[in-house]
């Protein structure tokens, strides 16, 4: 796979609670300042998900003051979709939804179909270890995408 680090990437997901906020902390703490990076989800409905929260702060990434927003609202507060140079679509239906939006402009949509973990376990732990497995497919992908993290602890 490419490995040359894009300047803006977008990360898009459902709601823009669990998987994309998650994406975009990692690609911080993973590559530092080297791209400018947000998150949008198709619906802005859901706060950020704890449990996203907590498998995060375990690699020291802070998620808790993300506030989630849609593809819409981000263009009404004046974010303008053309100017990144890649979506990268965590969901069916964000991929739907960046394609909608990014029809007219020429920008990169990729499709990582990263598991949904808020429909896996029923105690606190599995529950933990099945958004730690999303987080991790997330990082894998982005390692294999963008080539070795920059930034070291």
């Amino acid at each position: 796979m490419e490995t040359k680090l894009p300047q803006s990437v977008l990360f898009c997901c459902d709601h823009n609670a669990v998987r994309s906020p998650m994406a975009e902390g990692l690609m911080k703490k993973l590559y530092g300042h080297g791209c400018y990076v947000q998150s949008a989800g198709v619906h802005n409905d859901l706060e950020i998900d704890g449990f996203a929260v907590a498998v995060c702060a375990e690699m020291g990434i802070e998620l808790s003051r993300h506030r989630s927003r849609s593809f819409e609202e981000m263009q009404q507060w004046g974010d303008d979709l053309s100017a990144f140079d890649l979506v990268v679509a965590l969901s069916p239906a964000s991929q739907r939804q960046a394609l909608e939006f990014t029809r007219f402009f020429h920008l990169d949509v990729e499709y990582w179909p990263i598991m949904d973990p808020t429909d896996f376990g029923e105690t606190r732990e599995a529950k933990l270890i099945a958004y730690r497995q999303a987080r991790d497919q997330i990082s894998k992908r982005m390692i294999a995408r963008f080539g070795q993290p920059t930034i070291s602890d």
